[in-house]
């Protein structure tokens, strides 16, 4: 197992990826300690999303809140809106929630300890072992999307996602070295980013290519394998976009429970299976235009779509929500189903 390490370490001084929130190995190896605010940010923010997606949220983030003392003193609504278009809020909640857990019971400083940094919010099994192993080199276990699949194909392993779960941890804990835990962690992700793809393998400069079971038995292209998934249900509803005449727009906070909570929106009904006649509930009486067209938005669990309501009002006053001067509404501000609205009412 030794050998194995090894070899995809000697392949990664070389072909690292590039990340604004990862210290080169080269950089390392010279004394270079990672940051472990930053490798806690990025892992937040990468869960669910991809790099692509993440690097310009990092930077921003990095370059207003660069420290975390900085980022547990923010005004929550400043950090939600920074957050909108990045989706999965409650991650944005407990980013804010776990910043002043460690402002105010670790003197601001993440702990360097697995089971102490498990007890903070908003950090599961998978950030816990990611920090300790790539802030820390504290070696455990880091198996993200990219680690199963490269699991499967090394170990020819048919069993279907998400049973093979355990499986596919196992050997990948068989395998992190003692030495550079972090480093190799970071390898094998980058192995299956850039080498064992989903699709297309490049199994011909692959380092791990001489003892890939899969490979050799000609299946990696097939793995790993997944249980299929059930067909997501579909609800609708109803937004209501309000503006006065000095250009303020009626919004809403939105509770913190529950999904986008926390996050800035438009004032609606509730969400119903779309069997279910389309809800209605407008926040103050007005002339309400429908936009033509629709939204349509996808989350984890269901397909979304949203008639969206136009009027332009006068100082009514709404039985939820508050006017926003337009000159504080930013609609980069709003998450992206919200945003689309909006978007709807520009065409």
């Amino acid at each position: 197992m030794r050998d194995l390490s090894d070899s995809l370490l000697t392949w990664y001084d070389v072909h690292a990826r590039t990340m604004p929130w990862r210290v080169p190995p080269a950089d390392k190896q010279a004394g270079q300690r990672p940051d472990p605010y930053a490798v806690w940010m990025s892992e937040i923010m990468l869960q669910q999303t991809t790099v692509a997606a993440v690097t310009a949220y990092f930077q921003r983030f990095m370059a207003r809140w660069p420290t975390v003392a900085d980022l547990a003193a923010a005004q929550d609504a400043d950090v939600m809106g920074e957050w909108a278009g990045l989706g999965y809020y409650a991650r944005a909640r407990n980013l804010l929630k776990c910043a002043r857990a460690v402002v105010a019971d670790h003197g601001g400083q993440f702990p360097a300890d697995h089971a102490a940094l498990l007890k903070l919010p908003g950090i599961g099994p998978y950030t816990a072992a990611a920090v300790s192993s790539i802030a820390f080199d504290l070696r455990h276990t880091v198996v993200d999307g990219n680690v199963e699949r490269v699991m499967a194909r090394m170990f020819d392993e048919h069993t279907p996602l998400p049973t093979s779960k355990p499986i596919l941890t196992a050997h990948a804990e068989r395998l992190t070295p003692d030495k550079r835990p972090g480093d190799y962690a970071q390898a094998v992700m980058d192995l299956g980013a850039t080498i064992c793809s989903p699709k297309s393998p490049a199994c011909g400069i692959c380092p791990w290519r001489d003892p890939c079971a899969a490979r050799l038995a000609g299946t990696a292209a097939q793995l790993p394998k997944k249980t299929p998934k059930k067909a997501k249900p579909v609800r609708h509803g109803t937004v209501y976009l309000a503006q006065r005449g000095d250009g303020a727009w009626l919004l809403e906070t939105r509770p913190d429970s529950g999904l986008l909570g926390g996050m800035l929106g438009w004032p609606g009904s509730d969400w119903v299976d779309a069997s279910l006649p389309r809800p209605t509930d407008a926040p103050l009486q007005a002339d309400w235009v429908r936009v033509a067209g629709e939204v349509r938005h996808t989350f984890t669990h269901f397909h979304l779509i949203l008639d969206v309501m136009t009027a332009t009002v006068s100082h009514e006053t709404p039985t939820n929500g508050v006017f926003l001067p337009r000159d504080q509404f930013r609609p980069s501000d709003l998450p992206t189903v919200m945003r689309k609205a909006f978007d709807l009412t520009q065409t």
